[in-house]
């Protein structure tokens, strides 16, 4: 398995892409704030190679989630396109309305539903489950739904995730997400689909942005993702055999970041237990 390359920052690596797919909750904020020095990076290949899409698990559609970077101060030159989980997620909801669903998720999330038809029901009477996320972000956990998963394996039903991300970084704090619930309902023996990273559909809807961006059709050998998670960024790259330039930092900073900055054996451990390959490994996204 070869090693990642050593990134000191974008400019080194960008003469050899047309296209950027960039993750974006652990590469450019945190949920809280920005990283200014990542979003001028972005900025950057833009202005001087290409279109930049932002692919994110967020699992609403892109709309509110550019309301929601607007809001965190990321500048729109920064970016080209917005793809999300939601966006994808949306189209295997389309085709399952009316339902009805027994949805999951906080209410932030209802925007998911919008006008697609889809009736809310409770368990008993749902003919699938839908999950955006926990109802409460902040304090449950995937143990806390096993009682009524049981209950929704018994029946069969298919559960919808819109979010693949098991856990994301908010602020100094790990918070679980869809994935998280969706991989224990699957554990438990039920049927799971899901459209966000690693999974096809997302990156379908974000090279066809990219090739709307370009005029022309995209040349995948000339096509970086960026991500910080091995799961989803990482093995969603992997799997379409796209470059992939590993953002250390981001949820897996814990194990990857010491005093000294990249601890690049402990890189290639975590890519190396996971089956995966990195092209490139950085700590931080810096032009």
């Amino acid at each position: 398995m070869t090693a990642p390359k050593l990134a000191a920052g974008l400019s080194e690596i960008a003469p050899a892409y047309d296209v950027l797919l960039c993750d974006v909750w652990g590469v450019i904020h945190n949920g809280r704030e920005s990283f200014p020095a990542a979003c001028a990076a972005l900025a950057r290949f833009r202005a001087e190679r290409g279109p930049v899409v932002l692919i994110s698990n967020a699992p609403r559609p892109h709309p509110s989630v550019i309301a929601q970077l607007d809001g965190l101060g990321v500048p729109r030159e920064a970016w080209s396109h917005v793809v999300t989980s939601g966006d994808a997620t949306r189209r295997l909801l389309a085709e399952r309305a009316p339902g009805p669903a027994w949805t999951i998720g906080s209410a932030r999330h209802d925007v998911l539903y919008e006008g697609l038809g889809v009736e809310v029901s409770d368990l008993d009477d749902a003919a699938f489950i839908s999950v955006t996320g926990p109802y409460d972000e902040e304090n449950d956990e995937p143990g806390d739904y096993r009682d009524r998963f049981m209950v929704g394996v018994g029946r069969d039903l298919e559960l919808i995730c819109a979010n693949p991300d098991i856990v994301v970084q908010q602020g100094d704090k790990l918070i679980y997400c869809a994935g998280a619930l969706a991989k224990l309902y699957e554990s438990l023996g039920g049927r799971v689909i899901m459209a966000g990273k690693p999974y096809p559909a997302i990156y379908e809807l974000s090279l066809a942005k990219a090739a709307e961006a370009l005029g022309s059709p995209v040349d995948l050998a000339r096509v970086l993702c960026i991500g910080d998670g091995l799961p989803t960024d990482i093995r969603g790259a992997n799997a379409r055999r796209l470059d992939v330039l590993f953002v250390a930092s981001g949820i897996h900073g814990g194990e990857t970041i010491g005093p000294d900055g990249l601890n690049v054996p402990a890189v290639e451990d975590l890519l190396r237990q996971d089956g995966l390959t990195a092209t490139y490994a950085i700590a931080d996204l810096v032009w």
